[in-house]
């Protein structure tokens, strides 16, 4: 290796002097840059139509069924405590007790210094529950899906996602070198379609799904997607993190949810911070996925261990679902509850299946910004998801459901929403009631934003 680099030097030095000394140069400002241009039109856009950001308000306790922002006590539906773990005593206490043993962080990548007993018990907890051999934790919930799939895809091989996958999925796909293709959402006869056209042309297929799909609440249709694995034998993938303690009867997940084997998907991935209300990520399948996952995954071994105290968190919110299904079973009545009277109020609610997330769509996405800052001022916090995170003309606000909501405080919620909307709908408020010149420095704005990307 050394005398390779000092053979690229000796090459270096060549190359500089046929071609003369470089004229110095000062470093490119990031304030020039063209993805600082995007964070600036995306700025100037809420200030060109009148309409301040709803987005990083600031809560001043912790955050579930109800919040405090700038000394308001608020009805939240903006926070995934699903199982409202997050306050949990019980859980505290594990957090408390795992800092006076190992101190706040692991200090380490696992592979080096930083494994802790409390990383074994959270990931035997984690593969009991799914019943496969074993699981590895990560210190990321993105990371996860990042390094997993760029672990075990390369160039010569192919990544087939629903549409809506989560953009760590996508990244990860990116990382990786892979072909990718897409398929509609949920729709299996689509990646039937996909799968007849590539199979034998690739070393490894992986199709990726979410179990519950965070944008719109809707639920894989899982018993289709092992069908099809039987047949053409690609490598399954699910995204559990908005389906771990919300599906099945004790809140274990899609496969629970369908009455399938477990073994039947071969990576099951999920976060820790919505059902377990801490932080990071985890991949549950086969010990000889997880052995290839701690060895060769960069976000795995090169990266710190996850803090025990968050790993304690996670272990006890998981022991709680186990012991507490009661606490599921409430977060399915109000999800359900929810789904009903916001339909029984003509709102638009669209695939949602009413678990743990419930959109109201809006269409426009200034009148998106605009019910959310009306909500707020009624008392309720929920977040819009506008352009260009979406398309524009599916705007929405998403309402997460937690098992401690009570049924007034969701028809107050329900009630508030559509009485607000209507007010806006009234006023036909929204992109199409700006005045001439606020439309047109919107659609400019809209379109820097689009051909800067």
């Amino acid at each position: 290796m050394r005398a390779a680099n000092e053979a690229a030097g000796r090459n270096r030095s060549e190359r500089a002097s046929v071609a003369g000394v470089l004229s110095a140069r000062a470093p490119t400002k990031f304030i020039d840059l063209p993805e600082y241009r995007r964070v600036e039109l995306q700025r100037s856009a809420s200030a060109a139509i009148g309409v301040s950001n709803p987005f990083f308000r600031h809560h001043d306790r912790a955050a579930g069924a109800t919040t405090e922002i700038n000394g308001r006590e608020l009805l939240n539906f903006a926070s995934y405590d699903y199982l409202d773990t997050n306050t949990s005593p019980q859980v505290a206490s594990a957090a408390r007790e795992a800092i006076e043993r190992y101190g706040l962080s692991a200090s380490a990548s696992r592979l080096v210094a930083g494994e802790r007993p409390i990383h074994a018990q959270l990931e035997a907890n984690l593969a009991s529950i799914y019943g496969v051999e074993a699981a590895v934790c990560f210190v990321s919930g993105y990371l996860t899906n990042v390094t997993t799939i760029g672990c075990l895809m390369g160039p010569r091989d192919l990544v087939i996602h629903d549409e809506f996958i989560h953009n760590s999925a996508l990244a990860g796909i990116k990382q990786s070198g892979a072909a990718r293709r897409l398929f509609r959402h949920n729709d299996v006869k689509d990646l039937e379609e996909v799968l007849r056209t590539v199979v034998g042309d690739f070393r490894r297929i992986l199709v990726v799904a979410e179990g519950i799909y965070s944008m719109d609440g809707d639920v894989v249709d899982l018993p289709a997607l092992v069908d099809l694995r039987s047949r053409y034998g690609f490598w399954l993938m699910i995204d559990e993190a908005h389906s771990l303690g919300v599906l099945g009867s004790t809140g274990k997940g899609s496969f629970e949810h369908f009455g399938i084997d477990a073994a039947d998907v071969d990576i099951w991935m999920g976060t820790l911070s919505k059902a377990t209300s801490s932080c990071g990520g985890y991949v549950a399948g086969s010990q000889a996925l997880i052995d290839i996952l701690k060895a060769e995954a960069g976000g795995f071994v090169y990266s710190v261990g996850l803090a025990p105290v968050l790993a304690a968190a996670a272990n006890e919110s998981l022991n709680i679902l186990r012991s507490e299904p009661s606490r599921v079973a409430k977060l399915h009545h109000n999800g359900s509850r929810f789904l009903e009277y916001a339909k029984s109020a003509g709102l638009n609610t669209g695939r949602s299946q009413g678990y743990s997330v419930v959109p109201v769509l809006v269409g426009d996405s200034l009148r998106a910004v605009q019910l959310s800052h009306d909500l707020l001022e009624d008392g309720i916090n929920v977040l819009p998801i506008i352009y260009p995170a979406i398309p524009e003309g599916t705007a929405r606000l998403r309402f997460f459901m937690t098992s401690r909501h009570t049924d007034d405080q969701l028809a107050l919620a329900v009630e508030a929403t559509a009485r607000r909307l209507k007010k806006l709908e009234t006023r036909n408020f929204g992109l199409a009631s700006l005045n001439i010149d606020q439309m047109m420095q919107f659609s400019a704005l809209m379109q820097d934003v689009a051909t800067s990307k």
